[in-house]
C-alpha cells in the first residue's frame, strides 16, 4: 500500500504495516496513514504500525496516534557473555506438545501485564489461573513443531517461573517474549533464559540476533549479556 507493506494474519495473533523494504526513502504523510487505517479498518485488523525509526525517521510525525519508542539491540558477538540460572532453577527448550507450556504462556502474560524489573507479588498463582486461548495454544504448538518458534522456560519447583521465544528466520533471529513472575524478578531469570535462547540460535547458524527492550532497565539488562543498542523500535498499537 504505497510506502507501506500491510502484513494480514491467517493465524490467531495480530499483526501490522510496515514501511517498504527498499526504494527510496519517503517522507511519510498523515495520507499515507490514512489509507493503511481505512484498509485496516476494512478487513478488520488491528490499526497497528511497527517500524524502526532510523530507517524510517519521517513516520512518526506522520502517526496521529501514541507512539511506544523502546531500544533496539542487537548481539555483539565479541562480548557475548552466557548467564547461568541460579541454584535450584534449570533451563530447558520446551517440545511442542510439552505440558508446561501453558504455564510458560501464564508467565509471558503476568509477567508483561507488570512491566518493568521490579520485583512484585504475582507468583504462581496468578499464572494458573491464566487461561489460555484454544486457538491460541494451538498456533504456539504448530510453530514450536515446525521450529519457526523456540521456547525456553527457566523453572524451579513450582515449573516455569520466566520464559522467552525465540524466531529463526535463515541467519536472523529476533528473541521476543522474554518475561518473569514478578515475585522472582532479580534473580538473573531473564538473562539466564535469554542466554540459552541465544545459544540455540546460534547453533542453528544464526548470525544476527537481535531484540527490543521494554524500556531503558531492561536493555541493561541485555547489556550485560553483549547486546549492543543499535536504534529505536517504533510500535502504535
Amino acid at each position: 500500500m504505497g510506502p507501506f507493506t500491510l502484513f494480514v494474519s491467517r493465524a490467531p495473533w495480530p499483526y501490522y504495516a510496515r514501511p517498504r523494504v527498499g526504494g527510496a526513502p519517503h517522507a511519510f504523510t498523515r495520507e499515507d496513514v490514512s489509507a493503511v487505517h481505512a484498509r485496516q479498518e476494512e478487513l478488520g485488523v488491528p490499526q497497528m504500525f511497527e517500524w524502526v525509526h532510523e530507517t524510517a525517521p519521517t513516520l512518526r510525525a506522520a502517526i496521529d496516534a501514541d507512539v511506544i519508542a523502546v531500544p533496539l539491540l542487537v548481539l555483539d558477538r565479541a562480548h557475548w557473555r552466557p548467564a547461568q540460572a541460579p541454584a535450584g532453577v534449570s533451563l530447558r527448550v520446551l517440545a511442542h506438545d510439552d505440558l508446561a507450556l501453558v504455564a510458560a504462556l501464564g508467565v509471558e502474560h503476568v509477567g508483561f501485564g507488570a512491566p518493568g524489573t521490579a520485583p512484585g507479588p504475582q507468583a504462581v498463582v496468578e499464572r494458573d489461573v491464566y487461561e489460555v486461548d484454544a486457538a491460541r495454544l494451538e498456533y504456539v504448538r504448530e510453530r514450536l513443531r515446525r521450529g519457526t518458534s523456540v521456547t525456553a522456560v527457566a523453572e524451579n519447583g513450582h515449573g516455569p517461573v520466566a520464559v522467552g521465544t525465540l524466531r529463526p528466520v535463515g541467519t536472523v533471529a529476533e528473541i521476543v517474549g522474554v518475561a518473569t513472575l514478578p515475585a522472582v524478578r532479580r534473580q538473573g531469570l531473564g538473562g539466564a533464559v535469554t542466554a540459552l535462547l541465544v545459544e540455540h540460535a546460534l547453533s542453528l547458524g544464526a548470525e544476527t540476533v537481535f531484540l527490543s527492550a521494554a524500556s531503558d532497565d531492561v536493555a541493561r539488562v541485555y547489556e550485560r549479556l553483549g547486546f549492543r543498542r543499535t536504534g529505536t523500535a517504533c510500535f502504535v498499537q
